[in-house]
């Protein structure tokens, strides 16, 4: 007798063991054909897995997550299965999913086309239509090698040959594919029927760049189509909002291949870049915050004290000085802990607070830099806050309001919050691992944030709260964080005097809310499309002449807004009106002002919104007094 108990409570028995499918078809003839898999005792597992012992299961279907997964994995198999149907001499790697999709390496005799492409998708699409039932079988792991060197995928074999002797090692077949995967799979290729190849690239066999230059393609995959028809129509906007582009075409700053991973700013984004900072420099003294500047570069063995050198060192620039080795810092905090204990500290100075616009470096791998989102060199808001045990739940509650509101202030209203455990490397004792995740998940429940665990993601220091931002087209970018600190600040030799006159060492939260002010910029150009609001816009207002009888009415107009506090600029040139307009416009500016005769003897000034509003003639009074409102709301 088997007991099957399912979600909504019910329990089902059964004589004999039977497998996921079975149990849906017992349900309904409708779950049955709708079952993608099942999560029998929380695993995912095929339809075809057999339940032999008393268990719960949900039977998994494409309105679940689990399902879209198990489709896009599928997929990338299909995908495979495509390929080798057209071009059987290539060799297969691996092909994972990925967020909003899936891919897969391959080895080919020469590259593959855009053409190819398509190709690969109409074949792709003619065998989904078969509807090929797939299947599992389990081989020892030496049988496994065998049999993929005698059907020449070599790559096949040498992942394989890395497993364990001892290891069985499970295989997929649809028609006439057979591929090493753990599974689980969709129980046909039928069910695969939304699916979109999006374009070709090159990977490293192992990541490694040593090795041969594969052939990846990428792909997406969906449930429905117009799921599938809303991500492409989003990846669409995001091209046009592409931070590089905008960045090129608003002359704001660029990249060149001299300084892979860094950037060259130029006037106009080095202001916005200014006003981002000085905003954050006032949350630091608003909230209680000291701000200190560490070195650039510290001995090896103060990184190998801290820990990073053990746990980062393949990310790290490194130089020699007099015999002596150095490290490029690739974050603040051993810094700020020689500030904290460069003097005697007492448990009335805590909480401590310090932070800095730290200047970071990290040797990126080349291939996954991607304009100002992934750099070599950064700057982040870094700040450190030394406490005591019972001063971390206020501290992390009052650190997720104040996040709350500067979020907000640059028009992020929707945050997704997620407590990421520790680690399987990592420092620190199992009990201080358990104090520090108890706190952060306590603080979001005080705060009233719903928020996700994300096992194993913390960092090697310490669990942490990672505060996820969706933009204006609905894409997630993870900035703040939130982390707690038993380790380093011992590892360091941090202390205080407590109350009691012993020496106890401090708790380190480590936290950031923007993160990297470059990627942070990146994504304000991107979700506003490169029209900023007027607060954080480069240039605010440019004044526009219609001819040279206005022009020192519109030089006076320019310096009176100028010396009122507003980024202004003049345009004064013998053009016609009509093209100055357009081209200022183009340039996303919050204001023009255009300015004839009837202005000038009027003493206003006529003014366009950006998006081509016209406001009409208005006093000089009166347009301050808009521009002053915009940067005070933050509208």
């Amino acid at each position: 007798m088997v007991t099957v108990s399912l979600p909504d409570g019910s329990k089902r028995q059964f004589d004999a063991p039977l497998t996921v499918a079975q149990v849906a078809a017992s349900i309904g003839a409708g779950l049955a054909k709708a079952a993608l898999a099942g999560k029998v005792d929380g695993k995912v597992v095929d339809t075809s897995f057999m339940i032999d012992h008393d268990a719960d299961l949900a039977i998994i279907t494409d309105k679940d997550a689990e399902g879209l997964d198990v489709i896009r994995h599928s997929t990338a198999h299909l995908l495979a299965y495509a390929v080798k149907s057209l071009f059987p001499d290539a060799q297969v790697t691996i092909g994972p999913v990925i967020d909003n999709g899936f891919y897969y390496d391959f080895s080919y005799k020469r590259p593959f086309t855009p053409e190819d492409l398509t190709a690969i998708e109409k074949k792709m699409t003619e065998l989904a239509k078969k509807d090929e039932p797939v299947s599992r079988r389990v081989l020892p792991r030496d049988e496994a090698v065998a049999h993929f060197l005698s059907i020449g995928e070599a790559y096949k074999a040498e992942i394989i040959g890395a497993i364990p002797a001892d290891q069985d090692v499970s295989l997929y077949a649809e028609g006439a594919f057979e591929d090493l995967c753990r599974g689980p799979h969709v129980p046909s290729t039928g069910k695969l029927k939304v699916f979109k190849l999006m374009k070709l690239a090159g990977a490293y066999w192992r990541g490694d760049s040593k090795n041969e230059m594969l052939q990846r393609i990428y792909g997406t995959a969906w449930a429905k189509k117009e799921d599938q028809e809303a991500y492409l129509h989003m990846l669409e906007e995001a091209d046009k909002r592409d931070h590089r582009k905008l960045g090129r075409a608003l002359d704001l700053f660029h990249f060149q291949e001299e300084a892979p991973g860094l950037i060259f700013w130029h006037p106009k984004g080095w202001t916005v870049w200014q006003q981002v900072e000085q905003y954050m420099r006032r949350i630091y003294q608003d909230n209680g915050y000291q701000e200190v500047k560490a070195p650039q570069i510290l001995d090896i063995s103060m990184w190998e004290k801290s820990g990073h050198w053990e746990n980062y060192k393949e990310n790290m620039f490194t130089t020699e000085s007099e015999n002596r080795s150095y490290a490029l810092k690739p974050m603040n905090c051993p810094g700020h802990v020689q500030i904290f204990r460069a003097d005697m500290r007492s448990y009335r100075d805590l909480p401590l607070r310090y932070g800095e616009f730290g200047q970071c470096h990290r040797n990126e791998p080349s291939g996954s830099l991607h304009g100002m989102m992934r750099v070599r060199g950064f700057t982040q808001d870094d700040g450190h806050v030394f406490c005591t045990e019972d001063q971390i739940l206020d501290e992390c509650v009052a650190y997720t309001a104040l996040l709350q509101r500067v979020y907000k202030d640059f028009g992020f209203t929707e945050i997704i919050y997620k407590v990421a455990t520790r680690p399987e490397k990592r420092v620190g004792s199992d009990e201080a691992w358990d104090k520090a995740e108890t706190a952060l998940i306590e603080s979001l429940k005080r705060s009233n944030c719903t928020y996700e665990i994300s096992p194993g993601e913390g960092a090697f220091y310490g669990p942490k709260i990672e505060y996820t931002l969706k933009d204006a087209i609905g894409r997630m970018w993870q900035c703040g964080t939130m982390q707690v600190d038993f380790s380093m600040p011992a590892r360091l030799g941090a202390e205080y005097v407590a109350e009691d006159n012993t020496r106890k060492v401090p708790v380190m939260l480590h936290r950031a809310i923007l993160g990297s002010l470059e990627r942070f910029i990146g994504m304000l150009i991107e979700n506003y499309s490169g029209a900023l609001p007027m607060w954080l816009a480069p240039v605010q207002v440019v004044v526009l002449n219609i001819s040279e009888a206005q022009a020192e009415y519109a030089q006076a107009v320019t310096q009176n807004l100028k010396k009122q506090g507003f980024r202004v600029t003049s345009d004064l040139r013998n053009e016609k009106i009509t093209y100055k307009i357009r081209e200022h416009s183009v340039q996303k500016l919050p204001y023009i002002v255009v300015i004839g005769d009837k202005e000038r003897d009027a003493n206003t000034v006529a003014v366009r919104a950006r998006g081509n509003i016209d406001l009409g003639a208005m006093p000089l009074d009166e347009l301050v007094k808009r521009l002053q409102h915009d940067v005070d709301t933050k509208a």
